[in-house]
């Protein structure tokens, strides 16, 4: 008997909450697949089966959270799910229930007490009426059409949204890809049902106008004594209230922890870009067309950051209590943005790559961690993080420390500015780096020494990419 956990989805994580069963108990389940949805202040995401076999008991049910290495359910490894201890109802599901002898013969007397038909007996007259009412025994009896389900896969938010606002999703016409229910067609449907609502509470009340009619004639009035005022229009909501996901709540709790854990401080860096940039759209289409992805300029920013925390690895280093931890390996995370969160999966031994192998690695892990294929270890054991806040378009901002790291390095839009280069104006291109760092281990020169160190080598770029 194998027993599944509930895996730990980064360093900080203590808990995570079971938001779907993908399988039922009696169902067979093979290695690695998907066998339940979990969601964390990191990411919402399924969680491979261990091994293969028969789910034999689920012990957490959907929407329970629960702490990290907690045993939420176990396969029997042994594949045939008939053990003696499976649930009756398991065996069922899985094709192997078998009526016994007793249930399969009916009993002789009851057969023919139930083959004589009693004869009716004539209802008093006080209830004669009530002969063609309609009668509950029978409705009960009427086939139930099974409901359709609703066109496409469903998330874990929408289910929840619907659950709790008892919504039916029959009624809502999706708008996503093969008619699949976004969480905004939730959103417009409990939009458009509050209008109606108030829309009906401000409506004459029924059958006034013909009372109306019913009232005797009245002499004509003057014309200026004739105009009505005009109904109230009917109003859309002010707000919408809908309850946080669990993710949003887990990154809230993780962002006002760190805020209170650690000293927030940021200086920020304005960096000549123009050698990378010109580089970059030298070699971008052979690079597309060798690789099969884009060319940006984020493993730029990854390599100068790998090389400058050799050279200051306290900026590498995290704090434990009243002890420094000084990380020998250089794991730096990158900050994805999802649909409604984001994840910081890790790159391992980022200053052993080169452009090409950072620019796959930033590939693969965001379009995973997209698609809800990250592995546990993937959002565990970083030392440094990245966030590029510049592919929205920001110049630059002040990022939050993820915990238990020591400073994070954020990196705005790349734009052609106006400069003065040797006492004549240029075009070049740049950006601003911010360094968010805990004071409490870093101090403010220790911090721009860092920062100059990653500045110096973008704006001296020699290094090759092909």
């Amino acid at each position: 008997m194998i027993d599944v956990v509930m895996p730990q989805m980064g360093e900080s994580i203590v808990e995570g909450t079971l938001t779907k069963w993908l399988k039922k108990p009696g169902e067979r389940v093979e290695r690695d697949e998907p066998l339940f949805e979990i969601s964390t202040d990191k990411v919402d995401t399924e969680i491979p089966a261990p091994a293969a076999g028969i789910l034999k008991e689920v012990l957490v049910e959907e929407g329970k959270t629960v702490g990290i290495n907690t045993v939420v359910g176990r396969i029997d490894e042994s594949g045939d799910g008939q053990g003696s201890d499976v649930a009756p109802s398991a065996r069922s599901a899985a094709g192997g229930a078998t009526a016994s002898p007793a249930e399969q013969a009916p009993e002789p007397r009851r057969a023919a007490a139930e083959s004589i038909t009693p004869t009716p007996v004539p209802p008093p007259a006080s209830s004669r009426e009530d002969i063609n009412a309609p009668q509950p025994a029978a409705a009960a009896a009427a086939p139930s059409v099974p409901a359709e389900e609703p066109p496409g896969p469903l998330s874990p938010l929408v289910r929840k949204m619907a659950r709790e606002f008892n919504i039916d999703l029959r009624q809502i016409r999706g708008t996503g890809a093969g008619g699949r229910i976004t969480k905004q067609d939730l959103e417009n449907y409990m939009s458009q049902q509050a209008a109606r609502t108030v829309a009906s509470v401000t409506a004459p009340a029924y059958g006034e106008p013909a009372r109306a009619a019913q009232a005797p004639a009245m002499p004509p009035a003057p014309p200026a004594e004739q105009e009505l005022p005009p109904l109230p229009r009917a109003e859309a909501p002010r707000a919408r209230i809908e309850p946080m996901s669990t993710m949003r709540q887990k990154i809230a709790e993780h962002m006002v922890f760190s805020k209170r854990t650690s000293a927030h401080v940021t200086t920020v860096h304005k960096v000549d870009m123009t050698k990378v940039a010109r580089m970059r759209e030298r070699y971008k289409a052979d690079f597309q067309r060798r690789y099969g992805f884009s060319l940006t300029y984020l493993p730029f920013v990854t390599r100068a950051a790998s090389a400058a925390l050799r050279q200051f690895p306290i900026v590498n280093a995290s704090i434990e209590g009243t002890n420094i931890i000084y990380h020998n390996d250089i794991n730096i995370g990158i900050a994805v943005a999802l649909e409604n969160g984001l994840i910081v999966p890790v790159i391992r031994n980022a200053d052993e790559k080169n452009i090409v192998g950072l620019q796959r690695a930033i590939v693969d892990l965001s379009t995973r961690a997209r698609s809800r294929q990250l592995k546990p270890d993937e959002v565990q054991g970083g030392t440094f993080s990245i966030t590029n806040f510049g592919s929205f378009g920001s110049v630059f901002a002040t990022p939050i420390i993820n915990q238990p790291q020591v400073a994070i390095l954020g990196v705005g839009s790349v734009e052609k500015t106006p400069v003065v280069v040797e006492d004549a104006i240029a075009i070049r291109s740049v950006c601003y780096l911010a360094l968010t760092f805990d004071h409490r281990l870093i101090d403010g020169a220790l911090a721009d020494q860092f920062t100059g160190a990653v500045k110096h080598i973008l704006e001296n770029w020699s290094e090759e990419i092909l």
